[in-house]
């Protein structure tokens, strides 16, 4: 599937699912949105969560690990943030992006489904 069937599956099958985005985390651009809105800005999340990947990838250097992030969760008080950094073929550098709401999400499902997704799209 394309980028944006892929966020467009994120946001309607995911329960909970507030907006997804697909990001290029060395430049910090966001390459599609579906969702989000006033109080959730994807661009500003893609290029903030640039910063939050960038940090872990040079620590886990630092910390001569040679292990791979799968993902990371960031919890609020009201949601959950998910970032998957892609690992296919022509999809280094970028991550899905997705936002839930913590009253509605269920997290479990939430990552696997977030790994189907990214087994099925190709860039």
């Amino acid at each position: 599937m394309n980028a944006e069937t892929a966020l467009k599956e994120a946001t309607t099958l995911i329960d909970g699912a507030l907006g997804a985005a697909l990001v290029d985390y060395t430049s910090g651009m966001a390459l599609g949105t579906v969702g989000g809105g006033k109080d959730l800005d994807l661009t500003v999340a893609a290029a903030g969560n640039t910063d939050v990947v960038r940090a872990k990838v040079r620590t886990m250097e630092m910390l001569g690990l040679s292990d791979e992030i799968e993902d990371i969760l960031i919890t609020l008080g009201t949601q959950y943030h998910l970032i998957r950094l892609l690992k296919g073929r022509g999809t280094n550098g970028l991550f899905l992006y997705l936002a839930l709401d913590k009253g509605r999400a269920n997290l479990a499902m939430a990552r696997l489904q977030l790994k189907r997704i990214e087994n099925e799209l190709e860039v």
